[in-house]
């Protein structure tokens, strides 16, 4: 079973954005995640909220969001996710209920999410 942190701190997701109708819908989104963290981000994982295995790696083997850097996934079906990051430390946060369901938003993660969701993740 997962742990996951309510989304109760920063990140802020504006995602809530048709979060009523995601699952009925069939247009996908598009997150640009911005690291201001100190602590590259090496993997991301997403998980629909009512399924037990998460999905494939979303930076694929060789993309590290280091920290200042961005980067854009684009074409997530429209649901309400969770959402597992590991940094170069291989800590690991998750976050749960994320809504996923518009054509461009932003998750800035900081330091202080980071260390938020590690301590509520372990």
């Amino acid at each position: 079973m997962r742990k996951i942190l309510p989304l109760l701190f920063a990140f802020p997701l504006a995602l809530a954005a048709g979060a009523a109708a995601a699952k009925d819908s069939k247009l996908d989104a598009r997150v640009t995640i911005v690291n201001q963290s100190l602590w590259a981000i090496h993997e991301l994982y997403l998980s629909a909220t009512d399924e037990a295995s998460w999905g494939p790696d979303q930076l694929g083997p060789t993309t590290v969001i280091g920290t200042g850097e961005r980067y854009t996934i684009n074409r997530i079906p429209c649901d309400t996710y969770d959402v597992k990051l590991i940094d170069e430390d291989g800590d690991e946060c998750v976050v749960g209920g994320v809504a996923l369901c518009a054509d461009s938003d932003t998750w800035v993660i900081t330091d202080e999410d980071l260390l938020a969701c590690q301590v509520a993740t372990e």
